[in-house]
């Protein structure tokens, strides 16, 4: 059972972003800190990129873990209320992104999927950034 009203739970899912999350700050500060030149939500690009590097004909995804059902992360736990819906929803989520990630391949892009929780050791992401990049 659900610990918050259904008015409760819409106001908290309502304020879920999908764009310029902390994990996306955190990613961007990085390259920053590299001096690398991006873009941002690129639309015209299949499945808009979070982070786009033309120079490199690179991409980087940043996924929650929770809404890109991240393997034996904790994080990737499926509610227990409406679990049918959260189950459809979350399973199309990684599909599509297969999906999009394949053509894009196929189009030569090169891609670098980062996960939420590996926002937390950011001198390992750093380094993992870094070797994308050469």
């Amino acid at each position: 059972m659900d610990n918050l009203t259904k008015e409760q739970r819409h106001l908290c899912m309502s304020r879920i972003r999908s764009k310029n999350t902390k994990p996306e700050i955190v990613v961007r500060k990085i390259f920053r800190g590299l001096k690398q030149n991006f873009r941002t939500h690129v639309s015209k690009i299949p499945g808009k990129p979070d982070i786009v590097i033309p120079k490199k004909h690179a991409i980087i995804f940043i996924n929650g873990c929770f809404w890109h059902q991240h393997k034996g992360c904790k994080r990737k736990a499926i509610p227990k209320v409406n679990l049918k819906y959260w189950e459809t929803k979350l399973r199309n989520n990684v599909k599509r992104q297969k999906i999009i990630i394949k053509e894009l391949r196929h189009n030569k892009w090169r891609i670098l999927v980062i996960w939420e929780c590996e926002i937390k050791n950011t001198n390992k992401l750093s380094k993992k950034i870094e070797l994308f990049l050469k």
